[in-house]
This record gives C-alpha cells, sequence and structure tokens, in this order.
C-alpha cells in the first residue's frame, strides 16, 4: 500500500488497513489475496497481518470479489496470492578454527549482546544450549518480548533466550479445519531448536548422539542473544507467516536474521524472504538464508537473494564409523551410525550373488537370522537398508561409493556397516573362497580430521539464481553435513528396528539449514567486533576472505568426486572462514540505492519494485545491473555476440587506523577460455575508510571443447 495516501483521520497505517478490509463486501465464496480459496470455508474480510517495517501493506482473507475491489483502490500497489515455503556441534566449530584464545571469538566477546532473530519452527526452551549461566542482562535495545501459549509461558525465557513468538495466522487461513499440534513458540519438529542452538547455543558438555560425535556443544556465537520467531508450522511455512516473522524481528531490535526456509519458484518481488531482507538491510540488519537442497542439478538454489547472504553446505572432517574385522585378521573402517553398543562377534558372514542385491524382502527371508549379509553396489543402499530393517538378519555390509551419510537422518536402523567398493571385494573375495567366514563389528566410533573436508555437499543447491542470475550465488559455504545440535526430546531421534523409537537431547542433521546459522553466527560475531559495519560490509568481509582450499591445501571438490573441484555456483567464495573475516583489508559496500539501481535494471515494473522497496524516494536515475558486489559472473551461450564483460568494482579500506599506507595489488586465475584484466592492478591506501577503485574486464571466447 502506498503510505503517503492514509487520510490524516487514521492515528496509524495499521488502522487504515482494517478499514480498508472493513469496507469491502463479500459477495462470493472467500479466498485471499494470499490464501488458497479451496481451503477455507465463507467468513468475512479479514486482516491476517499488518506490516509496519518489512512490507508497507498487509495480508488479508477475501474473496474474489473483494480482492478485485481491493486492487482498485487508490492506495494499492499490487496484491499477490499466498505461497508455501520448504525448510531447507561438536566439531563444526573447531572445523571453522574458533577458538578462546585468537582470532574472532576474543575478538567479539563471543558474540555478547548480539540478538540473533531465528525464523523456524520454534524452539524447546528446556534444552542445555538455552541456559543463560553467568550472562549479564538482556541488551536495552531489545524491544520484543515472550509469548505465553500452548505447553510455553514467559518465565521460559531468559538472558539467553530473549524472546519467543509464533506466526501462524496464514497457515490457519490456508488450513482452517487443522488443529495446531502446538500452538505456540515450541518446538515439535527439532529442526527450530537445531538451527537456533547451532547458531547462538551456550556450551554443554558431555554431549553425542548415541555414543557418535562426542564432546562439548556450543554455537557460533555462545555469548549472543536469541529471539526466536516460529513460522514453520507440520503441514509447511506460508508467505505471510514468514513476513510478519521477519517484521517483528526488525522491530524487535535483532542484530542478525536466520532464515532456513524458503518460498521457491518465485520472483524477487513475490518473495517474502526477499522483501523481508530488503527491509531488514535498510534497517543495518543482515538476513543470512539457506541455498536450498535440490543439488547437484545447476540452477536450483533458492535464496539468490543479491541483498541477502546465501549460504551452501559442506562437508566437514569427522566420520562416524563402525570397525568390521574379518576372520582372517583384516580389518575395516565403515561408516555407520547404528545407535547402539551392540556387540557383533564372530557371525557367520554370507555372500549369495541371488541375494547380494538386497532389493527383495522375499529373497532376503532366506538369509538366517545368525548370519552378516553382503549387498552389492547397486547404487540404491538407503532403498537396501529400507528393505532389510525388517527382516530377522544378524547385521548387514553395504558397498558403495555413493555418500549416503547425509541422507540418513535418523542412522542405520539395524548393525549395518557401509563399506567403499575396494574394501568390498576384499570382503566379497574372504566370503567366497574361506570354508567358514565369519566377522564382527563394533560401533559408535567417531573419528576427525581422517578426511578430506569440505567438500561442497551432494545435496546442495547450486546457481545460477532462478530469481536473479546476474549475482553469483551462493555466496559462500559453511559446515551443513552431519551436525550436532539440540534437538527436541519428545520426537523421533533414531530407531532400532521397525518398533523402537529413540529420543535425544542432540541430534546428527544434515542440510543448507545447517549452514546457515553457521554463517549467521560469524555474521554476529562480526557485528560484536565491528558494529558500525553495514550488513553489506560484514557479508563481503565474509565472502572475499572465505577460502576456496580445503585442508589438504587443495581446491575444495564436489562431495563423492575425488578429483572434481567445486564450483563456485556450488560453494560461492569457498568456505567461510571466520578468523580471517575478522580483518578482511578492503570491503565492497553497498547502499539500499545502490540495491534499487540493480532493481531498476531488471524488467519489471514500478508496482513490482515498490513491493520490495516500500518508498518512493528511491530513484533510478543510475540504472545498472553492475552491482558492487565481492564476487562476478558473466553468463553467456552460443548465440552471444559481445563476448567481453566489465564490471566497476568500489572498495573500501577497513584496515587498522594509523596505518601510513595500505597497499593491494590484483593476482587472478583466469577461467580456461578467458583472459581477466584488472586495471589499475594496483590500489594504494593512505586512510582508513579511503575509497577506490577499478575495472575488471573478462573475455571470453570457447572453452577446451571448442564451445562458446
Amino acid at each position: 500500500m502506498d503510505k503517503t495516501l492514509m487520510p490524516t483521520v487514521f492515528t496509524s497505517h495499521h488502522h487504515w488497513y482494517n478499514s480498508i478490509v472493513d469496507s469491502l463486501s463479500s459477495i462470493s465464496t472467500p479466498t485471499a489475496s494470499f490464501i488458497d480459496p479451496k481451503s477455507m470455508p465463507p467468513s468475512s474480510p479479514q486482516v491476517l497481518y499488518s506490516y509496519d517495517k518489512a512490507l508497507h501493506g498487509f495480508s488479508a482473507l477475501l474473496s474474489p470479489d473483494e480482492l478485485q475491489s481491493l486492487e482498485k483502490h487508490p492506495a494499492c500497489v499490487t496484491a499477490y496470492k499466498e505461497t508455501k515455503g520448504t525448510i531447507h556441534t561438536t566439531r563444526s566449530i573447531d572445523f571453522l578454527s574458533l577458538n578462546p584464545h585468537t582470532g574472532l571469538w576474543p575478538a567479539s566477546g563471543y558474540g555478547e549482546n548480539v540478538i540473533i532473530g531465528v525464523i523456524d519452527s520454534g524452539v524447546w526452551p528446556e534444552s542445555r544450549s538455552f541456559r543463560d549461566d553467568g550472562m549479564p542482562p538482556v541488551p536495552s535495545k531489545w524491544k520484543g518480548g515472550c509469548e505465553s501459549g500452548q505447553d510455553f509461558n514467559t518465565s521460559m525465557c531468559n538472558k539467553k533466550l530473549i524472546g519467543a513468538r509464533c506466526f501462524n495466522k496464514g497457515f490457519k487461513a490456508a488450513h482452517p479445519k487443522v488443529k495446531l499440534k502446538m500452538n505456540s513458540a515450541r518446538d515439535t519438529e527439532g529442526h527450530g531448536t537445531h538451527t537456533a542452538s547451532t547458531v547462538a547455543g551456550a556450551f554443554v558438555d558431555g554431549v553425542s548422539f548415541f555414543g557418535y560425535a562426542p564432546g562439548t556443544a556450543r554455537g557460533v556465537a555462545p555469548r549472543a542473544r536469541v529471539a526466536v520467531y516460529k513460522a514453520l508450522w507440520e503441514y509447511g511455512v506460508y508467505s505471510s507467516d514468514i513476513l510478519a516473522a521477519i517484521d517483528q524481528a526488525i522491530s524487535d531490535g535483532v542484530d542478525v536474521i536466520s532464515v532456513s526456509l524458503d518460498i521457491g519458484g518465485v520472483p524477487l518481488y513475490k518473495d517474502p524472504v526477499a522483501i523481508g531482507s530488503f527491509a531488514a538491510m535498510e534497517h543495518g540488519v543482515l538476513l543470512s538464508s539457506s541455498a536450498g537442497n535440490a543439488g547437484p542439478l545447476l540452477g536450483t538454489l533458492h535464496n539468490g537473494i543479491p541483498w541477502a547472504l546465501t549460504v551452501a553446505a559442506g562437508t566437514i572432517d569427522r566420520q562416524f564409523s563402525g570397525m568390521l574385522s574379518l576372520g582372517n585378521g583384516h580389518t575395516i573402517l565403515g561408516w555407520s551410525l547404528f545407535p547402539a553398543s551392540a556387540l557383533v562377534e564372530k557371525v557367520s558372514l554370507k555372500f549369495d550373488e541371488k541375494l547380494s542385491a538386497c532389493n527383495s524382502s522375499t529373497l532376503l527371508s532366506k538369509a538366517g537370522p545368525n548370519e552378516i549379509i553382503i549387498c552389492a553396489d547397486m547404487g540404491t543402499t538407503l532403498y537396501q537398508m529400507g528393505t532389510i530393517v525388517g527382516l530377522k538378519v544378524a547385521a548387514a555390509i553395504f558397498i558403495s561409493d555413493y555418500p549416503v551419510a547425509n541422507n540418513l537422518l535418523g542412522g542405520v536402523p539395524f548393525p549395518g556397516i557401509v563399506i567403499n567398493s575396494k574394501e568390498g571385494r576384499s570382503v566379497v573375495k574372504y566370503a567366497k573362497t574361506t570354508k567358514r567366514p565369519w566377522a564382527s563389528m563394533r560401533f559408535q566410533q567417531t573419528s576427525v580430521g581422517s578426511t578430506t573436508a569440505p567438500a561442497a555437499a551432494l545435496y546442495t543447491s547450486r546457481g545460477p539464481s532462478p530469481s536473479y542470475s546476474g549475482i553469483l550465488k551462493p555466496d559462500l559455504m559453511a559446515p551443513g553435513s552431519q551436525i550436532l545440535a539440540a534437538f527436541v526430546p519428545s520426537t523421533v531421534a533414531a530407531t532400532i528396528g521397525n518398533n523402537i523409537i529413540l529420543s535425544s537431547e542432540y541430534a546428527l542433521l544434515s542440510g543448507t539449514s545447517m549452514a546457515c546459522p553457521h554463517a549467521s553466527g560469524v555474521a554476529a560475531l562480526l557485528k560484536a567486533a565491528h558494529p558500525t559495519w553495514s550488513p553489506t560490509a560484514i557479508k563481503s568481509a565474509m565472502m572475499t576472505t572465505a577460502n576456496p582450499l580445503d585442508n589438504s591445501g587443495n581446491p575444495i571438490k564436489e562431495e563423492g568426486e575425488a578429483t572434481k573441484p567445486a564450483s563456485p555456483l556450488a560453494m560461492g567464495s569457498g568456505q567461510i572462514d571466520p578468523n580471517r573475516a575478522l580483518d578482511p583489508g578492503l570491503v565492497y559496500d553497498a547502499t539500499p540505492q545502490d540495491y534499487v539501481n540493480l532493481l531498476c535494471s531488471m524488467n519489471i515494473t514500478k508496482s513490482q519494485m515498490l513491493t520490495i522497496t516500500k518508498s518512493s524516494k528511491y530513484h533510478c536515475l543510475n540504472t545498472s545491473s553492475d552491482l558492487n558486489y565481492p564476487s562476478f559472473i558473466a553468463l553467456y551461450d552460443n548465440e552471444t555476440k559481445t563476448r567481453v564483460k566489465t564490471f566497476q568494482r568500489t572498495v573500501t579500506n577497513v584496515g587498522p587506523e594509523g596505518v601510513a599506507t595500505t597497499t593491494y595489488k590484483a593476482s587472478m586465475i583466469a577461467p580456461v577460455g578467458t583472459r581477466v584484466t584488472v586495471n589499475p592492478q594496483i590500489l594504494v591506501f593512505k586512510k582508513q575508510y579511503e575509497k577506490q577503485s577499478y575495472r575488471l574486464t573478462i573475455k571470453y571466447g570457447r572453452n577446451h571443447k571448442g564451445k562458446a
């Protein structure tokens, strides 16, 4: 809505919006400008949310005729239908080299007094990760609150968990006959508790996932405050609820917003995360978002928002194992997450060609209850496990080179170990050539530093961004695979067989949803260390210092591809490096008007742009698709005639004050088939916050296969 047209008789825009909706007459089955008409009973027009910071407007329950009347109102800019979205540690903190002695942790006071808003499925407030032992009073800038509700009262908030709210009016309008399982900020799924504790959980000793990953759990910013905004419900997440949560978080005074969900398949002007994050950026708040879990296909990335941080997921250098010992003395360390300390001692080992596909419960039922069966590499390990789980076999060995671990959220539901094809051949040979082959198994093994990492996770969505491909997305990569963090003890964490359900206060989850809070936490630490930096400057510092190399000193690879380097479309600038981000030297900053200049270059209407910017104070006098961004992307195909692209960039010196002169020299490794030049190649800065510009030109011809 255009707020400049609000009559003076109204005391606030909230009253004005309600008056507009009340004036609409309904003559048909209710629907909404945001809600599916098929899901709702008849009712009068109703305002669900009125927005202040994230959007100048409201979401409402309207019939088609009411919507048509509303669109004729002189203050109506545009209206969109409701859309539904999706959701997308003991070692990862060490893997990022955060430590109490040097770098970002001590420089930021562990994030003390920074407020992080987490928009997700709520929180389990009793978790030890949200204890406030030794925390100072809540910062005076905090304007939020702690809502009471079902199984949740205000006393459950404290000096760590300082806020908890829920947003479900959009969900209720879409599902009016559905009774919510938990109508409060309490988490019943585990996703929100996991992400909140990853970003800012307190130090908790002696945690593990059924013996795996034992150690001390803590968040990236362990002294930061957490405010939880529940917008994810058991039947999904809706755009009006997401936008209301972002709007409230900005009003409450958060410094960083972490969003591990998305509304996919919509343009920026219909995307609540894009709309809300623009408002957050205007108010000095960085919004960090997950890239999605639709990899490894290109062009599947979500949250490719130019003014938000988009985070891909990578692996870490930790392996969960089961130890397989053969009767010939050969010992193999394979992958396993069987959630018990079972002893499989000298059990008969069986390899049968007819059974080895392990895809028929009828055939597998012929295996004896005192046998370990061997399942051949069919590329279907998960299906094989599902087939075996209800059978009476002692244990199973799976041969696979496919990275199955990140797809097994609840572990392995029976004594089973996954080994690679090389080891598999030796096991099969032993079973086939030995008169009485046997094997033993041990579980709950955890090893650190034994694998090359990080690798770009197989599942992490790849760019270019469908919503806008002119900015290279994702921005960077953070740990996202098998992350241990707080969980909901009232839900399923693992199973044994079909009948034994196990719960846990801490669980291992994988996804870009887990990577996002790692980056959100680093952003919070940087905000504490550099309180005057803009959200764009913080994002720049994280991107320009990200590491493109793994722990072996070689380029980061694709998961499961030992020789295939990961593309920037998979990992962005590389693995986030918190300690280097503390002192980036130079940052690429941008103002809200710079982002508007980018929007002006897109093929969108004025009303669509106003949905994002909310204000006519911005202009299109300097339209440009060349945003001052810390990365570059040049897109072309065989039809492209001009294969030269020049980028203009301005950098700001944020190095230490008092340093007389600082010199930077350009160094480049050009992609195959291209030539990259920088002018000037040397920048000399004589004072802090001095700005200088350069041009980067990419001239591309044909790749090594002779194609454009």
